[in-house]
Order: C-alpha cells, then structure tokens, then sequence
C-alpha cells in the first residue's frame, strides 16, 4: 500500500534488527476501550441476579477472596453465563465481519444469509422428531449450521463465488429453512412447540461449563487461522484481480474464511441459541468507530463481545422483574439498526 493511502491515525514502529510493525493507533485504541467496556459489562452481569453481588465482591470472588456463597453463585452459576455471552458474541462479530467482507456486502451476514435458520432446523429436528436432550440439540444445531452454509456456497459457486451472488442464495436458502422451520413447529406436540420456541428466541440462561469448554476450543483455532488470512482477506476486498496480481490464492483464503466464519456462526448458535444481528452490527460499528478501511476482523469480535454481554445485562436490569432473553433485546435493537442500513444504502444509491 502507498504512504498517501495509509490512514493518518497510523503509526510505524521499528523493532530491533529493521522490522517495522504498521499501528493503527485508533483502531488499537477501540479495540482497548471495547475490551474494558467487556470486561466492567461482565462484571455487572455477574452480579446482577436475585442475589446481588456488588462488583467489588464480584472482583475479591474472582480473585478467590470470597465467602463460600459467594464462590458457589460467581464460580458455579454466573461466571460460565457470562463466558458463553463473551465467547458467543465474539464468534458472532468475527464471523458476520468475514461473511461481510468476503461478499463485499454490509448485508452479508449470518442472520441474512440463512446460516441461524439452518442450525435452527437443526435444532428443531432434534427437538420436535427425535425428542432430544440439550447436548443432542447442541449438536443437531452445529449440523444444520454447517450443512445450511455447504448449501449455500454449493449453489453460490460458478467459477467462484461472487459476494452479491453469495447474498442472493443466501437469503433463497433462507426463506426455504424458515418454511421448513415453521412446518417443524406445526409438527411438534405443546411441550416440544414451546421448548423450540425457547431456544429460537436466543438465551443465555442456563448456560454452564459444559457450553463454555467447546466454544472455547473452537475459537483457540479458529482466531488465530482467521487472523493468518486477514492479510488476503484485505487484498480481496479490492477484487479477484487484484487479488491475484497480488499473489493471493483467492479460492483457498475465501473456502478457509467462509468454513471458519460458518463454524463460528453455527457453533455460537448451537450453544446460546439463534441470538440475532449481533453477527450483522458489530463489524459495522467497529468499522465506524475505527474508520479504518479493511475488514476490522479484531475490533468486529471485541465489538461482538461487547454488544452481547451489555445486551444480556440491559435485559436483566432494564426490565424490572420481566427479564427477558437476549436474544430479544439484539433482536429489537438489530431490526432498528438494519432499517437504519438499508435507508442509508438507499440514499447512497448502492441498492
């Protein structure tokens, strides 16, 4: 990249032996912020319950400083909800930012394109046909996650797979998954029916160790691959050409990205349930905030992080005595945000 493209919020800073690291100082400074605003929203959440714990307890229990209640209510009950909410949000924020920019698309998400419908029918087969226990749902949503996004980049592919084309079947496949997924339901007796219509909604209630451990290795995996292709990621953005003239094997970064993206989505619905538009706001807050051009793939997961814990708080404390699951707070907030989008697309005459 030339000296005139760089942002001026940059920085180079040369190590011994010649090696210069290029720093965007703005982005490194919201990636910080995101992180402490994670970090003082999980805080609050681990003592937000029917036995408040304030936060300065919350960090001495923490630290292995508290009483033996104290220790039973933040170790055993409240800490794995609060990592399920940071894990999940951060899958979902780093997948919706490949999923944007591999389809050069702000539209290009998990919600638009199908894949949380499709782990959802996953999950409904195995609750409403097979009678399922939780781990059985777990894993019928990772199935139909990854067999939804196999679909659709099966049919997206023509010599390649163009972003717009990518979107379009995306949201084909879609449609058809929400039918079958409302069919599933119409097949299913009253305690199955609302037993799916809990897990669609999206929660993080519940949630215990045995979540946190999988979601955790998967991410320990699937990071650091996604992060050692960002520099492709970047080139493509600018085109297949290009992309090729710049020496990136364009097909190989693009299957990498999307099966990483897709696991991702699909492993983060599979253990909190379809938790909507986070996947489709966070990477465009975190570009807007860092107004940095590229794919913000790590200030999309901290953002993804951040909106989700804060949402699942708000949803405990804004309500009184109703608390609601989180998925419904994203859900209002996302469908705001999307309309939002797509007036200010329109505006700008891109659809």
């Amino acid at each position: 990249m030339s000296t005139h493209q760089k942002s001026p919020a940059a920085r180079a800073l040369r190590a011994p032996g010649g090696l210069s690291v290029r720093v965007d100082v703005r982005a490194l400074t919201v990636v910080v912020l995101l992180l402490l605003t994670a970090l003082t929203a999980s805080v609050l959440l681990i003592g937000t319950g029917d036995f408040p714990i304030s936060a300065t307890d919350v960090l001495k229990t923490l630290t292995g400083n508290g009483n033996q209640i104290q220790e039973y209510i933040v170790r055993d009950l409240r800490l794995p909800r609060v990592l399920v909410g940071l894990l999940v949000g951060a899958s979902l924020g780093l997948g919706g930012a490949l999923f944007q920019s591999v389809s050069r698309n702000p539209l290009g998400s998990p919600d638009v394109l199908g894949l949380s419908q499709g782990s959802t029918a996953g999950a409904l087969v195995v609750i409403v046909l097979l009678s399922g226990n939780a781990t059985e749902v777990t894993v019928g949503a990772l199935i139909g996650g990854l067999a939804t996004g196999f679909a659709i980049y099966l049919l997206a592919w023509k010599q390649g797979v163009h972003g717009y084309r990518l979107v379009l079947v995306g949201i084909g496949v879609s449609a058809v998954v929400t039918a079958v997924n409302g069919y599933l339901l119409t097949k299913a007796d009253l305690v199955d029916a609302a037993r799916a219509v809990v897990w669609m909604t999206g929660s993080l209630n519940g949630r215990d160790w045995d979540q946190v451990w999988p979601l955790l290795s998967l991410c320990a995996v699937l990071v650091p691959l996604v992060l050692a292709n960002a520099r492709g990621l970047k080139a493509m953005e600018m085109g297949d050409d290009v992309s090729y003239a710049l020496g990136v094997r364009v097909e190989r970064v693009r299957l990498v990205l999307m099966v990483s993206a897709v696991l991702l989505t699909a492993a983060a619905t599979a253990a909190a349930g379809p938790v909507t538009f986070v996947a489709l706001t966070a990477p465009q807050l975190a570009r807007r905030l860092t107004r940095s051009p590229g794919p913000n793939l790590v200030p999309s997961l901290c953002m993804g992080a951040t909106l989700l814990v804060t949402a699942d708080w708000a949803a405990q404390r804004a309500f009184g005595a109703d608390q609601l699951p989180v998925g419904v707070v994203t859900g209002v907030l996302g469908g705001l945000y999307l309309l939002w989008l797509l007036v200010t697309e329109r505006r700008a005459g891109r659809i």
